[in-house]
């Protein structure tokens, strides 16, 4: 059946955006549609079932604003509370009705006559194929959906049992195995430290690069604090915002300040040399400046690296064989398990999305030397294509969510138009889109993250294509309000009034005293962190 709207992903950025939907288009909106290749919501929170699986964000933070939660159980929420929390949110908004399951999108392509998108689903089980049409389509893939294995030769040759972090295999014991776990990223610095609690589990983990690892701040909550989160009036609101200023301060401390990161180092690098054994120390120091990789926060995992069931090893992998590896020393380690905890393939779009020029998203970002987006949300080309969590709209500082609530509240700005029949398309153009991506490689050049090789970048001195170089409240000042002399206007017979109402909402906002004082701080916010 058409839909006006078609979102796909069903996982926190569909989610939200279909709470988003209901609560600014009214609670009886349905006109449209989410499409889910898996059989349920919560994407990253649903698939990661691995030990340990949790937030390095503090949940009063890391959820939705409009439905905040006074009975987290603790700072840091685990997976199986985290996916509970957005399953009761899709019941409460009744999206449930508006999701189809197991049911991927194969394609989707513009077509310039008829002002609307053409595409293709298929059920996941049986494989029959699906049409419909939306004159918005809304990419919340996220980041962390598709797993990525190393190109080792040999490694489809292994006979015992092989599977990624992020699709753990509850099926296999591991009591008395010899487990590899390669990567020590963040899942593997989670994973580990309670896989290895059992003695009988022989572990060996293959480290390439080490990581800066923060002491834990994480506690749990007390009945006392949650009945006050439950029922003091503006608490959680102000317990909220504290988070939000603090995750802002350390931006501004370790990402953006040599100096103050200096300090922040010394005092992680003395932590490191108490926590771990002193024949791993010298390994786990990492040369490169912190904050240019992930920041990693200590779950324990220090302390476990004193097992004598758990080694570290920093050889390399060169090849896999029927019944373990070789590392790049020549040495041949047996193993019957094999975890795989190297992250997520981010650089790549992974659905054939055509726009008005009969070229993908995909072919695009090629063409650009890597994924490149308008605010991180509208690519030239697609007219009424928006995307969540797009090019450099990551964080490694502050909660993805609150990035991902900015995109949706200016999605909306476009979205009330084209449903109202004031406009038939919007498309950025692409003098806009390499302006803007001008300056944020301007950012990015003076900044920590071009200095190291992570997963921000493609290799050690590709393009840096997810993170965001500035504070959560630069990139709100920005999507504030859509420059909508940076957008192609496909006009209907209403337009006129659509563009009525831009002006006078442009002549009210000049007139009100907050915009200059939202201008000032705009201003101030792009310098103290430029």
């Amino acid at each position: 059946m058409p839909q006006n709207v078609v979102v796909i992903g069903a996982g926190i950025g569909g989610v939200s955006l279909g709470i988003a939907l209901k609560r600014q288009l009214g609670r009886d909106f349905d006109d449209f549609v989410i499409y889910e290749k898996a059989s349920d919501v919560g994407g990253t929170w649903r698939d990661n079932i691995y030990p340990g699986a949790s937030s390095d964000i503090f949940m009063h933070f890391y959820s939705l604003s409009t439905d905040l939660n006074p009975d987290w159980n603790a700072t840091h929420g685990t997976q199986p509370e985290m996916h509970a929390y957005w399953r009761k949110l899709t019941t409460k908004y009744e999206l449930y009705p508006r999701i189809v399951f197991n049911r991927l999108v194969v394609s989707a392509k513009w077509s310039p006559s008829e002002q609307l998108y053409h595409v293709i689903t298929e059920d996941v089980q049986s494989h029959e194929q699906f049409s419909t049409t939306a004159k918005i389509l809304i990419s919340a893939l996220g980041v962390l959906d598709v797993p990525r294995f190393p190109n080792i030769p040999g490694l489809s040759s292994f006979e015992g049992n092989l599977f990624h972090s992020a699709r753990w295999d509850t099926g296999v014991e591991l009591r008395g195995k010899r487990v590899a776990v390669i990567g020590n990223g963040a899942s593997a610095t989670q994973l580990v430290p309670l896989i290895s609690e059992d003695p009988d589990v022989k572990i060996t983990q293959f480290c390439r690069t080490p990581n800066w690892m923060s002491p834990p701040i994480g506690f749990n909550y007390t009945p006392r604090r949650k009945w006050v989160f439950r029922n003091v009036p503006l608490v959680m609101r102000a317990y909220r915002l504290f988070l939000y200023l603090r995750g802002e301060l350390l931006y501004l401390s370790v990402f953006a300040n040599p100096a103050t990161r200096a300090k922040i180092s010394a005092r992680v690098t003395n932590y490191i040399k108490h926590m771990a054994p002193k024949e791993d120390v010298e390994r786990l120091i990492p040369d490169y400046p912190m904050g240019c990789k992930r920041l990693l926060r200590n779950t324990n995992y220090l302390q476990s690296l004193h097992k004598p069931n758990l080694r570290l090893n920093w050889d390399g992998i060169q090849s896999v064989e029927e019944d373990g590896l070789i590392t790049k020393k020549g040495d041949k380690l047996p193993f019957d398990v094999m975890i795989f905890a190297t992250g997520f393939t981010a650089d790549r779009y992974p659905l054939t999305v055509v726009g008005d020029a009969g070229k993908s998203v995909q072919e695009y970002y090629d063409s650009q030397s890597g994924p490149k987006a308008y605010l991180g949300t509208t690519v030239p080309g697609f007219p009424n294509f928006f995307m969540l969590a797009g090019p450099n709209t990551s964080t490694g500082h502050t909660s993805a969510i609150l990035a991902e609530e900015m995109q949706i509240a200016y999605i909306l700005k476009f979205v009330k138009p084209i449903l109202a029949g004031q406009v038939a398309s919007f498309t950025v153009t692409p003098r806009a889109t390499d302006e803007y991506n001008d300056l944020i490689h301007a950012r990015l050049s003076r900044s920590v993250f071009v200095q190291c090789a992570s997963w921000y970048r493609a290799g050690s001195e590709g393009k840096v294509y997810s993170i965001f170089p500035g504070p959560m409240m630069l990139f709100g000042w920005w999507l504030y309000a859509p420059r909508w002399a940076d957008y192609d206007v496909k006009r209907t017979v209403r337009t006129g009034k659509w563009e009525r109402s831009v002006r006078v909402e442009m002549w009210t906002r000049w007139l009100k005293p907050g915009y200059y004082l939202g201008l000032a701080f705009g201003l101030f916010v792009t310098w103290i962190s430029s």
